[in-house]
């Protein structure tokens, strides 16, 4: 099997990451999704070692720049878990909420990822690959805040990145009042292992 590149081989590391839903299934255009995650992202922040310096959630993926606290499993353990968790929270909501439009279709898509992986026991919300990519400079830091906080500008959805609230662009200009708070880095330092 050849090496893609993209493993997360320091367990500590802060890494950019992207999590894609199956099929590019827009769940996310839903708040209730959108808040699944949130809360996912604050319970692994206050129970897991999560250490966030930014997100973004989009209609069918979500990318952030993390780490994993030295005193946890690592990174990938910590991602497994977190991606696990919310899958089955949302189909667990999609299940439950006939208001919701494209239940079955959904569903059905989610199924049949499920029975295609060995991994699942019956659905499958995130493809495996999370593109994981080790940030080694402080310009590569900035190159990939830069990348997620503007993609919801360029996707039309907001004219300015820090009114898109399911992101940390606020976090980053200060603003107090944003959905979910992050390790705002500062960039004048070395980025490195995280202790």
């Amino acid at each position: 099997m050849a090496d893609s590149g993209y493993k997360i081989r320091n367990q500590y590391a802060i890494h950019f990451l992207t999590f894609t839903v199956v099929s590019w299934v827009d769940i996310f255009t839903r708040k209730e999704c959108r808040d699944i995650l949130i809360d996912a992202f604050k319970y692994c922040i206050d129970q897991k070692g999560m250490l966030l310096y930014a997100f973004e959630i989009m209609s069918n993926h979500i990318h952030v720049i993390m780490a994993a606290n030295e005193n946890t499993r690592g990174l990938s353990a910590l991602v497994g878990d977190f991606k696990k968790f919310t899958s089955k929270q949302l189909v667990a909501w999609v299940s439950n909420n006939p208001i919701e439009s494209r239940q079955n279709w959904m569903l059905n898509i989610f199924q049949n990822y499920g029975q295609k992986n060995k991994r699942n026991e019956e659905f499958q919300v995130w493809i495996q690959s999370n593109h994981p990519e080790e940030i080694t400079s402080v310009e590569f830091f900035c190159q990939k805040i830069n990348y997620i906080h503007a993609n919801p500008v360029k996707a039309g959805i907001v004219r300015t990145s820090v009114d898109y609230i399911y992101s940390s662009a606020g976090s980053y200009a200060g603003m107090d009042d944003n959905v979910l708070e992050v390790i705002v880095m500062d960039i004048s330092g070395d980025i490195g292992r995280v202790n």
